[in-house]
């Protein structure tokens, strides 16, 4: 009874679901409405207005979502009757096509809000090109599109007032599940076993990491919507706690307290590091556990066995300790492991003791990037307004590619020939590798829609058949298309082939247009990337190498201030930290980009793959020092440390190992040998010269390859 109890709760609380029933209810009552009261001919308005609608939306706060409910029916009717009343009038037609695309897209240069309304206004306006002679009046056709819209945003409306909070408990959720891949991947590193240098485990745990900042920077902003309308309710603090607290442990797991290399040749013969692994692992199930309670709106249970397993770990490093006097540094790093692991299990033992955060605290805890004013939309606009802007370049590139469709689709009169146009729309992405998978993917859907259609339509004749067929497309669709572009394609097509199907056209002619006008399209969109201001990514290499070097001077400047002045969480501090991992990240994506651009030098991409590695170590290294910010140091450990930070930052910056580094590099080395290795105090003053220490051994190889790139991409 527990366990059926248990899965009523987890189909009840999946975001998936809702999100289910919000699309059968729209296209539900977007086909059968019409069809009841004897107007099928109004289903295909109706119909692609729920789909221009739902891919014009963005989860956010209550008042928000009526804004944009209000922002985007005003540019979806901007688009559609301007459409409408410049059909005609071919001159004026692509002068409005092109300055539209233009302006539409350079919205998105005001934030994500403005992005998503503007590909839905020029999605809508293909619709209504695509619909345009199924009407005799130029009115039909824009006023259901735009019916079709507002009954869609009516049901997420009620949704969201039914459970306000349920997408961000999702994406709150999926932090802790990242999180969790994170720790395992983390456990692989404490393998006495491996003999590779730990090559695949590096990949591993990048790729890990890249994908939790990606889920934390998507809860930040679901968590800063929420924050405004809800703040003085308890659920909203309670999960702002949690969001800090995945941060805190992120950055402990993130941590490297010694050479994995080292540690696992020494000891190999030993099963220590195989007693940090479990730990780790059983960690990655807690934050997993964790995960599920915050889905279904339980409380945490903190696993109590936990306490014998770090007890049984202590006794193996005592152990060792007693038998090998040889190893003190080893030791030393084993006991700080042991330690920040102990930490990080009691953020997850405590996570739900009520923590009350003062209103000027809530306001500074997380950084609002929404607009502020009218004088904040003129700035972000105007940054953009440059060649040297991707937004700028893509927005002319798009207002190239719409123009050449429509003058194709003019000379040919091709039937249906505006899929050309929504073609385009859909698969020209900023870049070229996007661009290229998702065209691949778009032709081979289309082919896939058109097998299965074609015999569909003869097998279902009857319009009430066709009428769920065309639920049934549109409800798979929207499943799939975030994760399967390729089967979205294929359900869009069997949705196109029904609706079409309904007002009596033939399903091999509208086969034979379809297939025409998506190959011409991608044609298209290929080509603009490829030569019209090609986004080549090894050219904002350079660039990015530069952020990531600044970023991480700023992540160790603010380290050592709070060595000084005392631990605090403080936004400044926050930010910078995120600001660290966001730039990793952005190496690694960019990296991966390059591999598959044509005519890419091997060399760059290894060099390339390089720094990302020696990146992600000197992370791991500044995140030791920052899990470590109330350790209390001495006062000639601490002004050793600023100068070296200044000495540190300053090679990042300049990207160049200075003369007297060897030098200083010994000083670290000799100062390390002279402290005690049985006092406690002592013990934090070597954990943080450790810390420096490695980060000293990396940083030539660091910044020559950053230089060499550099020159390379500049």
């Amino acid at each position: 009874m527990h366990a059926f109890i248990l899965t009523l709760r987890k189909v009840f609380y999946s975001s998936n679901l809702l999100f289910s029933i919000r699309i059968l209810i729209s296209l539900t009552g977007s086909t059968l409405v019409p069809w009841y009261f004897g107007y099928v001919s109004l289903v295909i308005p109706l119909t692609l207005g729920v789909v221009a609608a739902g891919l014009s939306e963005i989860d956010t706060r209550l008042l928000s979502r009526c804004i944009n409910i209000v922002l985007t029916l005003t540019c979806f009717a901007i688009a559609t009757f301007s459409v409408e009343l410049l059909f005609d009038y071919p001159a004026f037609f692509i002068i409005g096509l092109v300055g539209s695309t233009f302006i539409f897209i350079m919205l998105g240069a005001l934030g994500q809000r403005y992005s998503v309304i503007a590909f839905g206004s020029l999605l809508i306006a293909a619709y209504t090109m695509l619909g345009h002679n199924l009407y005799t009046d130029n009115y039909t056709l824009p006023v259901f599109l735009l019916v079709g819209a507002l009954w869609y945003n009516l049901v997420s409306l009620i949704e969201s007032i039914v459970q306000p909070i349920r997408t961000t408990q999702q994406t709150l959720s999926n932090c802790f599940i990242k999180l969790a891949q994170y720790l395992d991947a983390k456990a692989a590193m404490f393998d006495p076993d491996e003999s590779d240098g730990f090559s695949k485990q590096t990949l591993q745990i990048t790729d890990s990491n890249n994908q939790l900042i990606t889920a934390f920077n998507q809860t930040k902003r679901s968590l800063f919507n929420r924050l405004k309308s809800y703040r003085g309710q308890t659920y909203i603090k309670k999960m702002l706690s949690y969001y800090f607290v995945a941060q805190d442990i992120h950055e402990r797991a993130s941590s490297a307290h010694g050479d994995y290399q080292a540690l696992s040749q020494h000891f190999k013969h030993s099963d220590i590091l195989f007693r940090f692994a479990r730990i780790l692992n059983l960690q990655a199930k807690a934050c997993a556990k964790l995960a599920l309670s915050i889905k279904l709106n339980q409380t945490y249970q903190h696993d109590p066995l936990f306490s014998r397993y770090f007890s049984y770990l202590e006794e193996a490093i005592n152990q060792y300790q007693s038998t090998d006097k040889a190893t003190v540094l080893l030791i030393k790093s084993l006991q700080n492991l042991h330690q920040n692991l102990l930490a990080i299990d009691l953020l997850l033992a405590n996570i739900d003791t009520e923590q009350h955060l003062s209103q000027q605290q809530e306001n500074n805890q997380l950084i609002d990037e929404e607009l502020t004013g009218i004088y904040d939309l003129f700035i972000k606009i105007k940054w953009n307004l440059t060649i040297k802007s991707a937004l700028f370049r893509h927005a002319i590139r798009m207002s190239i590619v719409l123009s050449v469709g429509y003058m194709i689709i003019d000379f040919s009169s091709l039937a249906h020939g505006y899929w050309i146009i929504l073609t385009s729309l859909f698969v020209c992405q900023p870049n070229y590798v996007t661009t290229k998978h998702r065209l691949t993917l778009r032709v081979l859907g289309t082919i896939l829609g058109i097998m299965v259609g074609i015999p569909l339509t003869y097998l279902f004749p009857t319009i009430e058949a066709q009428l769920i067929l065309i639920i049934l497309s549109g409800w798979l669709f929207f499943l799939f298309k975030n994760s399967q572009y390729a089967y979205a394609t294929a359900f869009i097509t069997l949705l196109v082939f029904f609706s079409f199907s309904l007002i009596g056209e033939s399903s091999i002619a509208v086969a034979i247009s379809r297939i025409i006008a998506t190959l011409i399209g991608c044609f298209i969109a290929w080509l603009a990337v490829s030569f019209i201001w090609p986004d080549w990514k090894f050219r904002n290499l350079a660039k990015l190498v530069d952020r990531i070097c600044h970023d991480n001077s700023h992540y160790l400047a603010l380290i050592g201030h709070q060595y000084l002045s005392g631990k605090s969480n403080d936004p400044q501090y926050r930010v910078a930290r995120r600001a660290t991992h966001d730039s990793n990240a952005d190496l690694s994506s960019l990296i991966s980009l390059m591999t598959k651009e044509p005519h890419i030098n091997p060399d760059l991409i290894n060099q390339g793959f390089r720094l990302l590695t020696l990146n992600h170590t000197l992370i791991s290294y500044l995140s030791t020092l920052g899990a470590h910010r109330d350790k209390i140091i001495t006062n000639q450990t601490i002004e050793l440390f600023d100068d070296l930070s200044v000495y540190i930052i300053n090679i990042l910056n300049d990207k160049k190992i200075t003369a007297d580094f060897q030098s200083i590099k010994k000083s670290v080395t000799d100062y390390i040998e002279t402290l005690p290795t049985n006092d406690a105090q002592a013990n934090n003053d070597l954990l943080v010269m450790q810390q420096l220490a490695l980060i000293l051994e990396i940083l030539p190889e660091l910044v020559s390859l950053a230089s060499e790139l550099d020159n390379k991409t500049a």
